[in-house]
């Protein structure tokens, strides 16, 4: 099967069909999504296409929330740092394209990238990821699929990873280093040493 034909869509409701063994480059992945723009879709390692359901209600809101509060607590910090929202995919160095629900890029490392690396999936991990976790515990969204990505983030140069978990109110905080903790009953979060002044409230998150 070609890819155009793999990629076609019959109507705007019919959910895409693809070989199960199908294997794209980050360029063919980046030739699919041009070709369905209303899909989410992510790119494994490996070249595998990872199909990311639409959030729910409670999940999308939450979201929207989370991206204000960072963009707030980046401009109150005074770093200089690039604010993501969850439509941007980036070309990670394992040749995976993940989109995290918000990340945050030191303002160097955008301004080194040429007008077309801006324009396309920006090749680099960004600088701090931050992920949540729907209700279910099952599919793309899940917190068992979040965790891996939030490995594949680390491994791939991530400074710092928030892993947000309102169901229990609860943080998994993945460090550079391989490390994890896991924050209870979390009120906020700050950026440490790596991003001082970075401060998050999360009742707003955890309230929905």
């Amino acid at each position: 099967m070609s890819l155009a034909s793999a990629a076609l869509l019959p109507d705007a409701l019919a959910p895409l069909q693809f070989p199960v063994d199908l294997q794209l480059t980050p360029e063919q992945f980046a030739a699919v999504c041009a070709a369905n723009p209303e899909a989410v879709l992510e790119l494994s390692a490996d070249g595998h296409l990872i199909h990311m359901t639409p959030t729910g209600g409670e999940t999308g809101a939450r979201n929207s929330v989370l991206v204000v509060l960072l963009g707030l607590a980046v401009r109150t910090s005074g770093l200089s740092l690039k604010l993501f929202d969850s439509s941007t995919g980036f070309r990670l160095p394992d040749g995976s394209v993940l989109s995290p629900d918000a990340s945050l890029v030191r303002l160097e490392r955008w301004q080194a990238l040429t007008a077309a690396q801006r324009r396309g999936f920006p090749p680099l991990c960004p600088n701090l990821v931050v992920e949540l976790a729907s209700p279910s515990d099952e599919g793309p969204r899940g917190l068992e699929a979040l965790r891996q990505k939030m490995a594949a983030y680390q491994a791939n140069g991530a400074q710092l990873g928030w892993l947000l978990i309102p169901e229990q109110q609860a943080v998994e905080i993945w460090g550079a280093s391989g490390g994890l903790q896991r924050i209870e009953a979390a009120k906020e979060l700050r950026g440490g040493n790596l991003f001082p002044g970075l401060r998050i409230d999360l009742q707003e998150i955890w309230q929905g």
